[in-house]
């Protein structure tokens, strides 16, 4: 056999070995490609939650009025049972957005609510106080029925918010604007407000409390509030009479030398706590959220423990 025969003949395995490289890596890019299709565009699991007007035809003409595109994700079928005045948006099994017409709006919504303006509709953002979570839920002001429009960071794809390009959508429904929940705590009688250790506990409330909590410009007897975008605020009251709950023996938390005792209450739409300082002449509470962190009720701690008298 000759030389260049011998080559040739040498060479060919090579040939069939790269060839049947290319063809498997052509095989695993398409394989990629149609799992990643199958998971884009399988449908969005919503669970049923508290949808008053869901089924109202308001919500129906919403749901007609959808775009088929949102923050760059397609619309997406629901998986069933599909709840009623439910929509969603979907590029994969994680980056979604999904919406719910006919919501009620939740207890964060109160006087002390900063509210943002987008496309001509005023929205409540509410961030998730679950550690490690960074979802927000976004519900409609000033529309009926109230529409809510959740989505995390990676969802939205760099937006300032969930709701961009709905604005038309939205339009389908009626304008009403909702009255706020009353702010934390102001419904407690404070029969010692005006006791010189109050007025000098308040004097002595600072700017800020906890990390991103900024002092709210809002008169509240004998109390004082602060705010943060997308948190529900911290609200602090003097001259409150005793806790109804509490009683002898009750577990209390130490906080330098003030004793607290948590009279926390569960509802939907709130993380929020009462926490009453006891051991004083005057009797302190405060409603916060559970992501504040510990620097609020440290802070209130000391403050106490140099403007008011141990009984």
């Amino acid at each position: 056999m000759s030389e260049l025969g011998d080559s040739q003949f040498k060479r060919t395995p090579i040939f069939v070995a790269l060839a049947l490289a290319v063809a498997l890596v052509l095989g695993v890019l398409i394989g990629a490609k149609l799992v990643y299709s199958k998971a884009a565009n399988q449908p969005v699991a919503m669970a049923a939650l508290d949808s008053p007007d869901a089924t109202s035809t308001e919500c129906a003409s919403l749901l007609d009025a959808l775009p088929e595109k949102l923050l760059g994700h397609r619309r997406a079928e629901l998986a069933e049972p599909a709840p009623d005045g439910a929509a969603a948006w979907a590029s994969n099994s994680v980056e979604k957005v999904t919406l719910r017409c006919g919501v009620s709006l939740p207890l964060q919504y109160t006087e002390l609510s900063t509210l943002i303006d987008a496309e001509g509709t005023q929205w409540l953002q509410v961030i998730d106080a679950t550690p490690g979570s960074d979802m927000q839920t976004w519900y409609s002001i000033n529309s009926f029925p109230t529409v809510a429009v959740t989505a995390d960071a990676a969802s939205m794809n760099g937006q300032e918010n969930p709701v961009k390009g709905l604005g038309d959508a939205l339009e389908k429904l009626t304008k009403r604007t909702t009255e706020p929940n009353p702010i934390p705590l102001i419904n407690l009688a404070t029969p010692k407000a005006e006791d010189a250790q109050c007025t000098a506990l308040m004097q002595a409330m600072p700017e800020s409390v906890a990390d991103g909590y900024a002092r709210a410009s809002v008169n509240i007897p004998a109390g004082v509030a602060w705010v943060k975008q997308g948190h529900e605020p911290i609200v602090v009251r003097c001259g409150v009479e005793d806790p109804a709950s509490y009683e002898a023996g009750a577990q209390l938390n130490q906080v330098d030398d003030i004793p607290w005792f948590e009279d926390t209450k569960l509802a939907n739409g709130t993380t929020s706590g009462a926490y009453y300082a006891l051991g004083r002449q005057v009797n302190v509470v405060m409603s916060m959220p559970s992501d504040a962190g510990n620097t609020a009720i440290t802070t209130l701690s000391r403050a106490i423990s140099v403007n008011t008298q141990v009984k």
